[in-house]
């Protein structure tokens, strides 16, 4: 299984103005844009690690997701959530030679933690022996900040301001490297894994 983020956040839509906000950095100065940069990359490392944490994407962006077979003929757990829209499943066989399946034969079953393509009749596709599907599909809030539910813009915030604070130390500390602030905000969004049967 291997999933790949096909396209990326744009500056436009990362909250750097609120972050400073929050750290109360100074403003009405000539080099008031000097920082946006760091502000910038630790806005999308606080972004990744709260993202891989809750297996949530924050905002809206492109994946591809394949995989060798369906977990389950009857339905597939998709590996992130929200999906907004599925764009296309392929199935591939072990030559490489591509077909494309038509939409009309699945369909997205939308949920906040665990959406899932089904199929319109009784079964998906069959994947060829050998071979892989690959589902593209678009997962997020939305494409805005503005998107974004208020507790895990609070946490990104957060945890933004504790790595710009600390960049000179490096340290952390809470669960799994995150404060206590920030854990205890996103953790009605954590998504439990279920091993076997259509389980992503």
């Amino acid at each position: 299984m291997m999933l790949i983020e096909q396209t990326t956040v744009p500056t436009l839509a990362l909250p750097v103005q609120a972050l400073k906000n929050h750290l109360r950095l100074g403003t009405g100065f000539a080099d008031d844009g000097m920082q946006d940069g760091l502000i910038e990359s630790y806005l999308r490392a606080a972004m990744a690690a709260i993202e891989g944490r809750i297996g949530k994407v924050l905002i809206e962006r492109g994946y591809l997701w394949r995989l060798e077979d369906w977990r389950g003929g009857g339905e597939q757990a998709l590996p992130v959530a929200p999906v907004r829209s599925i764009t296309q499943i392929s199935l591939f066989d072990r030559e490489g030679a591509v077909e494309v399946i038509p939409a009309s034969l699945y369909r997205l079953v939308q949920d906040i933690h665990r959406p899932k393509v089904q199929p319109q009749g009784f079964m998906l596709p069959q994947v060829p022996m050998g071979g892989a599907v690959e589902v593209t599909f678009v997962a997020g809030f939305g494409p805005d900040w503005a998107d974004v539910p208020a507790d895990l813009a609070q946490a990104v915030l957060m945890l933004a301001a504790e790595y710009y604070e600390r960049r000179h130390d490096g340290g952390m500390s809470g669960d799994a490297g995150l404060p206590f602030g920030v854990v205890t905000l996103i953790e009605r969004w954590r998504t439990v894994r279920v091993l076997g049967g259509a389980g992503a």
